[in-house]
């Protein structure tokens, strides 16, 4: 049986491989290959995110970088603690 990822695992993970380098941001390439999803698919989460205010856009040269903002990181928590609770009780987010 495969299992597949609801959305909110995936702005999980896009939030958790943003946050990993911190300040210093991802790029597009690297958070395609950590968050395993397809251009289109993750071009449509990231300016949900952008409009949300949990991640900010950064362009240079034509290059764009992603950081994780400070509401970005509570949502992060909040949804940690909800996965931790939701399991505890044998649930699946």
């Amino acid at each position: 049986m495969v299992l597949y990822r609801t959305s909110m695992q995936i702005v999980g993970d896009l939030l958790s491989a943003t946050e990993e380098l911190g300040q210093e941001g991802i790029k597009t390439t690297a958070l395609l290959s950590k968050a395993n999803l397809s251009h289109s698919r993750l071009s449509k989460l990231l300016s949900n995110l952008i409009g949300s205010g949990l991640i900010n856009k950064i362009e240079f040269d034509g290059k764009h970088t992603f950081v994780i903002t400070q509401k970005g990181r509570q949502y992060l928590e909040s949804y940690a603690k909800f996965a931790n609770i939701a399991s505890s009780f044998g649930l699946e987010l």
